[in-house]
């Protein structure tokens, strides 16, 4: 009988260090480059899909790839960034739900900083506040504002980066920390409870940095196709937001960000 236990215990172990070596070579295959399918893995490790499924899906709760339909991609797309065009066109319907609701936390008489983006673009086109004044590094949001009389605009100046509209360098930081506001409406590329609030430019997430350290309330806005990746430049631990505004999120991942203190708003 004891024999039998301890030889069932040597194969649990057995196989808990087999699972976890697959999920590394899984991890080394698609950080690599590779597109992985469900089907090949199983074959290749000779496992189940249903074996496969779970793997992926713990490697994507830990934030290392993200599922795809029938497999997985890397997750860290850390060099890539999209134009402010090519954002313009993606997630159109979930950024004006968000921009709507987001706005929605806009008071009257309140002052706020919006960070460049089309998602905070969606806030500026919702503001239905009155008497408020925004700081913005955004060329486009400075004129969808600038024709409002309800809205005290400044633009922080600086560098025009033209892939995303946005300004930056040190005019843009020096600005910035000139003013304390009620709110900061900020937008990412990435979202990670691991690795944080992230952006491919190290010179925008400086800008978002400074935007953060002076206001009192911080709003972080992104799509749920931000969630779970990981780019470039640190903005901040996800704890520093006070809320994060998106179109959905699942009651799991709602509680991990909830524990850190930050109120999930969908």
């Amino acid at each position: 009988m004891i024999k039998f236990i301890h030889q069932n215990e040597h194969k649990r172990k057995v196989n808990k260090m087999f699972a976890e070596e697959r999920k590394s070579k899984i991890a080394q295959m698609i950080k690599s480059g590779q597109s992985v399918k469900v089907s090949e893995l199983a074959k290749l490790f000779g496992v189940s899909e249903s074996t496969i499924r779970r793997d992926l899906a713990e490697l994507e709760a830990l934030g290392i790839i993200k599922r795809t339909h029938g497999g997985a991609v890397n997750n860290f797309i850390t060099s890539f960034e999209p134009s402010f065009a090519e954002k313009e066109d993606k997630f159109a319907k979930e950024k004006e739900y968000i921009g709507k609701l987001a706005a929605s936390f806009i008071h009257d008489g309140d002052t706020l900083i919006l960070d460049s983006g089309t998602t905070t673009q969606y806030i500026a086109r919702n503001i239905n506040a009155k008497n408020i004044t925004v700081i913005t590094n955004s060329v486009n949001i400075a004129y969808e504002l600038s024709n409002n009389d309800n809205f005290e605009v400044i633009v922080t100046g600086g560098v025009i980066r033209t892939k995303t509209k946005a300004l930056v360098g040190d005019i843009t930081q020096s600005v910035l920390r000139q003013f304390r506001v009620d709110k900061a409406f900020v937008a990412a590329n990435g979202v990670s409870i691991e690795f944080g609030v992230t952006t491919p430019s190290h010179v925008e997430a400086a800008i978002k940095r400074a935007m953060i350290e002076n206001a009192k309330e911080v709003f972080l806005v992104a799509d749920s196709s931000k969630f779970g990746q990981v780019t470039f430049s640190l903005i901040c631990p996800v704890e520093r937001l006070d809320y994060i505004i998106t179109d959905k999120m699942d009651d799991r991942q709602r509680a991990e960000y909830e524990k850190l203190g930050v109120k999930v708003i969908t």
